[in-house]
């Protein structure tokens, strides 16, 4: 009885397995869009698969009115497709779209830059607290 059961299981295991990759491709799930690590001082802001960040070209710190982070990554994808990356993944970690590049989480604002050169482009992310004017980091004054 329990070796029928241990088949049964395994059998069971081994049909599931086997179309695991069939199942995500029929409901439209994109594998290849899975980020493999992290921006470096956005916490859990993903890197998209296709982009690589540049290396010491962003800054990370703490202000007394909260966080500051710039990171740069660079890719062959187009700004439609990165973009719609992001536009989902932030949205499902919790960030709330306010315009056309930005998104707003916890007292946190994120923008994302595009600059096209050729076939290539580079995406500047940028973390502030709310309410911060983006270029110069200083409360901004309402009337």
């Amino acid at each position: 009885m329990r070796l029928n059961y241990l088949m049964l299981l395994t059998i069971l295991s081994a049909t599931v397995l086997a179309a695991t990759p069939v199942l995500l491709s029929v409901t439209g799930f994109n594998h290849g869009a899975f980020a493999q690590n992290y921006l470096t001082g956005f916490l859990d802001v993903p890197v998209m698969e296709g982009l690589q960040v540049i290396d010491d070209a962003g800054i990370e710190f703490d202000a007394p009115s909260g966080r500051i982070a710039e990171a740069y990554a660079v890719g062959k994808l187009s700004r439609e497709v990165v973009f719609a990356f992001y536009k989902v993944t932030l949205q499902q970690l919790g960030w709330s779209k306010i315009d056309a590049v930005s998104f707003e989480r916890e007292g946190e604002m994120l923008r994302l830059d595009f600059n096209e050169f050729g076939d290539e482009l580079t995406v500047h992310f940028q973390l502030q607290p709310t309410g911060t004017d983006s270029d110069s980091a200083k409360p901004v004054q309402s009337n």
